[in-house]
C-alpha cells in the first residue's frame, strides 16, 4: 500500500527519520507541488489548527522548473517567492543522495535554510528542513490531482500530528 500525507502526519519524528533514511531521492519534481507542513509543536490539540493556518496563510507548496530552480507558493493567493537552487547531493542527515533545495546562494530571506527531499511514494516526497545546519522540521510535497482545488490536510490527519 502506498504512503499518503496522512501516514506522514501520523508517523512521529522517529518514524519520519526512519522513512527518510530508507528512501531514495527519486526524480526531481517539475511543476507545482502541493505542500503540507508536518507540525510537531504543541501536540495533537493544536496540530490541526496550526496545519490549517500554515496552509491557508503561509505556505502552500513549491513550483519546480526544469532548469534547477524553484519558488515557494505563499499565502492563499499563491504568490511565488523565495527562490532556491535544486540539485541532487548528499543529505546532512545521512550523507546519502537526496534532492537538495538550497536557498543559501539566491535568497536573502532564507539564506540559512536548506530543504532535502526523498521520494516516499508515487507522487509523494518527504522533506526535512534545516535551519543553519540544525534539523528544524518536516514537510510533504505531492503532485496535485488534475482538475482539483488544492487540498488541505484532512481533519483526522492533522489532528493526529504531534
Amino acid at each position: 500500500m502506498a504512503l499518503s500525507e496522512t501516514d506522514l502526519l501520523e508517523a512521529g519524528d522517529a518514524g519520519l527519520l526512519e522513512l527518510f533514511r530508507k528512501s531514495s531521492p527519486g526524480a526531481v519534481p517539475t511543476g507545482p507541488m502541493e505542500g503540507t507542513g508536518i507540525v510537531r509543536w504543541g501536540g495533537s490539540r493544536v496540530a490541526r489548527p496550526l496545519a490549517r493556518l500554515v496552509r491557508l496563510a503561509v505556505w502552500r507548496g513549491k513550483v519546480f522548473d526544469h532548469e534547477g530552480y524553484l519558488s515557494n507558493r505563499l499565502t492563499a493567493f499563491d504568490i511565488l517567492a523565495i527562490v532556491a537552487q535544486v540539485y541532487k547531493g548528499p543529505s546532512l542527515l545521512d550523507d546519502r543522495d537526496c534532492i537538495v533545495i538550497d536557498y543559501s546562494r539566491i535568497s536573502l530571506a532564507a539564506r540559512g535554510v536548506r530543504d532535502e527531499l526523498r521520494q516516499v511514494g508515487p507522487d509523494l516526497y518527504l522533506g526535512v528542513v534545516w535551519l543553519f545546519g540544525h534539523r528544524a522540521g518536516w514537510f510533504a510535497l505531492r503532485v496535485p490531482e488534475i482538475g482539483s482545488a488544492p487540498a488541505e490536510p484532512t481533519e483526522a490527519a492533522a489532528g493526529q500530528a504531534e
